[in-house]
């Protein structure tokens, strides 16, 4: 794993930008580009990163951006990639940055298709369960129980497990990162710039603003996602799965913190533990942590 001190200086992501008091989303982002080293052209569907980002007439990012709506962000990366290609261009990497608003629901047709396609394009899902920057209305990658303004009583209904779609498509990389470990991040990227064909990248990210927690307690939200087994830090190359070593003792259900840490930090679950903890609802919520063990685990292994 590269040290800190060995990552590049430049940035790509600018100061001045418009985004919240501890984002997560900048964290990856920044760390991202460092590993592409800005031969990278970004596409950007609807979603908070465009916002950050497009605040006209200035941008925050230093290389080229293309945005574009929320359903179309992997057909515009498959046709960047082929006006690169007329060109002659093949080491320039081609990045889909959407949030899960744009993948897991509004998007998943367009990079399915792009997939299937086995079209050379870097997709990233950056993960904050929530489509935050609208409202914080309830997307497929809400959890069960948690609260949006779309779901004031908490979400009926366990989040969609998008990996497993997308594992589907057989990429040639896949891998799962988290904004509390971008040492891990910066890796997976710099794998990701050297391989050709399909590649996803799906990045668990904590946001302040629809989670209703204190800005600086971001990172230790992410890392007691996985601490608690509720996120689990894993890779594919080709037909070989690697367990992430952050996850692996976790695998272990003893080994694992209690749901209840994770959910105690977070706004959106304040309705679990008060005026009375609700303990059938923080079961459900452990419940789907092994569920979502056991169905990794019985597909990638």
């Amino acid at each position: 794993m590269v040290a800190t001190k060995d990552m590049p200086q430049k940035e790509y992501v600018l100061k001045g930008n418009a985004a919240c008091a501890g984002c997560q989303d900048m964290v990856a982002l920044r760390h991202a580009h460092k590993a592409l080293e800005g031969n990278v052209i970004q596409v950007v569907p609807a979603c908070c990163t465009s916002v950050v980002q497009s605040l006209w007439p200035k941008s925050c990012l230093d290389i080229p951006v293309l945005n574009t709506a929320f359903a179309a962000s992997a057909a515009t990366a498959s046709g960047a990639r082929a006006a690169l290609r007329a060109k002659g261009i093949t080491d320039t990497t081609v990045m889909v940055w959407a949030g899960d608003g744009g993948t897991f629901d509004i998007g998943i047709q367009a990079l399915s298709g792009a997939f299937e396609r086995r079209t050379d394009l870097l997709y990233v899902c950056y993960n904050n369960q929530v489509y935050s920057n609208t409202g914080t209305q309830r997307s497929g990658a809400t959890p069960l129980h948690a609260q949006t303004t779309t779901t004031w009583y908490g979400k009926k209904e366990p989040e969609k497990m998008l990996d497993l779609i997308v594992a589907a498509h057989e990429p040639v990389y896949q891998t799962t990162a988290n904004s509390s470990y971008p040492r891990d991040l910066y890796d997976k990227f710099k794998k990701a710039k050297e391989i050709e064909g399909p590649k996803f990248i799906h990045i668990f990210l904590p946001c302040p603003q629809a989670w209703n927690y204190p800005v600086e307690i971001g990172v230790e939200i992410g890392k007691l996602a996985v601490e608690t087994g509720y996120w689990i830090m894993w890779e594919r190359l080709g037909d070989e799965w690697t367990l992430g070593r952050q996850s692996k003792r976790f695998q272990d259900p003893d080994n694992r913190k209690d749901i209840e840490e994770f959910l105690k930090l977070q706004g959106r679950f304040s309705h679990l533990f008060k005026p009375k903890k609700d303990e059938k609802k923080i079961q459900d919520l452990r419940d789907f942590v092994q569920h979502r063990w056991d169905a990794v685990l019985r597909t990638f292994t």
